[in-house]
């Protein structure tokens, strides 16, 4: 019988909303909820007699609220490629790839996630089967597909192609099909509209009226809202509409920076794609007029950032994990460091943007992010303070225990070591056509050899398509 009390003695209590700490305190835990939390707390006044208790020792470690992520895609599978999020695994695999998944993104620290998109309605699946303990992992806040026009972000393949169902967006080119998309997704159950303007900032893909229109509905039928604008252009307009959030905002102008800074909307940068391809992207493969690319973005991105802090603008964290470049569970963290690095958070400031700052546009504010009375006992035991040192919530060891509504999470080793994918596309090369001058001189048979396929250093050229495909899903790597 699981008890219903617990208590974390002598642990020193990160208060976020004070960016204090509080030495040798207990936390009085009843059922998920924090009960108390003080000095020497005496059990025989808090807890009804004969009841028992679970005590967990922090002594020497600080209590930090589990962390949010409100830009995590749990049904991108790790994907390599952009068909790889759309095409190439079943709804049914893509559901049991995410369950497994979703085990990395809370043991990294991360209790709570906000998923804007993904495939299907699978992130609906995930979010009840989480609340009613079928799996294991974060909270879950969920949208469907992403909304986008033909000249937004998803629409990519050609027009005979279209926008296949199994797409991560779907394509909304009038005002009408807008609203009526909005009223599926909300019928499906999600708990979030995301909108996709252009893939860059290069121009604003929805009009001001479609904007508005999106977000009014969402809002009628008590939905949270939020847009993919890296531009001005499309970040003004998403301010005039009442998005919830914003995400990315990577080029804006000064009074673009203004009006969202008046507004109170929050910003969500998500920079640790970026900042994955451009410092790690030559190990894996990504090319250098691509991680050119990118760090030229971020740069832009700097000034653009930290010109919003100094105007007052709210950040939030979000990742964009999911792709093989973010992988679940490996770098959550490391967005609090760049949002220090290229929008100038101090450290109170970046943990708050990942716990007090997300809860309240959530809605759960008091409930979530908290290490106070009457919040979710989503707490995280930590080998260091990072309010001074940030890099304790992303290196090795440097979170003892997470603990998820009053109980720990157990932490399999062998699991750290797996790595469910997506199925990726079928590729013959990487972009590199094989000319016979490669070979530099080494003559070619005339014939083929006959003993060729009896060469067991061969032999995986023979394999067939299906086992291909089933070893691209489970990738133990």
């Amino acid at each position: 019988m699981t008890r219903s009390w617990s208590v974390i003695t002598n642990g020193h209590v990160i208060d976020i909303e004070s960016g204090s700490v509080l030495p040798d305190h207990d936390v009085l835990i009843n059922g998920s909820t924090i009960v108390k939390v003080a000095p020497g707390i005496d059990l025989t006044q808090e807890v009804p007699r004969g009841e028992e208790i679970d005590t967990i020792d922090a002594r020497g470690k600080y209590v930090a609220p589990g962390l949010i992520d409100m830009h995590c895609h749990m049904t991108y599978g790790e994907s390599y490629s952009q068909e790889a999020q759309d095409l190439y695994t079943s709804v049914e695999m893509r559901t049991l790839i995410a369950a497994a998944n979703l085990r990395k993104v809370l043991r990294a620290g991360f209790t709570t996630i906000s998923q804007p998109g993904g495939s299907y309605y699978i992130g609906v699946g995930l979010r009840e089967a989480l609340v009613g303990g079928l799996i294991e992992g974060p909270r879950m806040h969920t949208a469907g597909r992403y909304l986008t026009t033909s000249n937004g972000l998803t629409d990519w393949y050609p027009d005979d192609v279209g926008v296949p169902h199994g797409s991560i967006g779907v394509l909304t080119n009038t005002t009408d099909e807008i609203i009526s998309e909005i009223r599926h997704q909300v019928k499906n159950g999600v708990d979030l509209i995301k909108l996709a303007d252009s893939p860059y900032g290069e121009y604003q893909a929805f009009t001001d009226g479609e904007m508005a229109t999106a977000a009014d509905l969402a809002h009628q039928l008590n939905r949270k809202i939020t847009i993919h604008a890296r531009g001005s252009a499309e970040v003004s307009a998403a301010v005039r509409a009442g998005m919830d959030w914003i995400m990315h905002g990577n080029s804006m102008t000064p009074e673009v920076i203004e009006e969202l800074a008046a507004s109170k909307i929050p910003l969500v940068p998500t920079l640790l794609l970026l900042a994955n391809l451009a410092d790690f992207g030559e190990k894996v493969g990504v090319e250098a007029h691509t991680r050119d690319s990118v760090k030229r973005m971020l740069d832009r991105t700097a000034q653009t950032l930290h010109d919003a802090r100094d105007a007052g603008v709210r950040f939030m964290v979000g990742t964009d994990s999911g792709f093989a470049v973010t992988p679940y569970g490996e770098w959550h963290a490391r967005e609090l460091q760049l949002l220090r690095d290229f929008a100038g958070l101090s450290a109170v400031e970046a943990v708050r943007a990942a716990t007090t700052g997300p809860a309240e546009s959530l809605g759960l504010a008091g409930r979530l992010g908290t290490t106070r009375a009457g919040a979710i006992a989503d707490l995280l035991l930590l080998n260091g303070n990072p309010l001074r040192d940030l890099s304790v919530l992303l290196r090795p060891g440097g979170i003892a225990t997470v603990i998820q509504g009053g109980r720990p999470v157990a932490d399999p080793p062998e699991e750290q070591e797996r790595r469910w994918h997506n199925l990726r596309s079928l590729t013959m090369s990487n972009g590199v056509v094989l000319r016979r001058d490669f070979l530099d001189g080494i003559p070619l048979s005339a014939e083929p050899d006959p003993l060729a396929a009896r060469d067991p250093d061969l032999a995986d050229i023979y394999q067939t398509v299906d086992r291909f495909q089933r070893d691209a899903v489970i990738d133990g790597d």
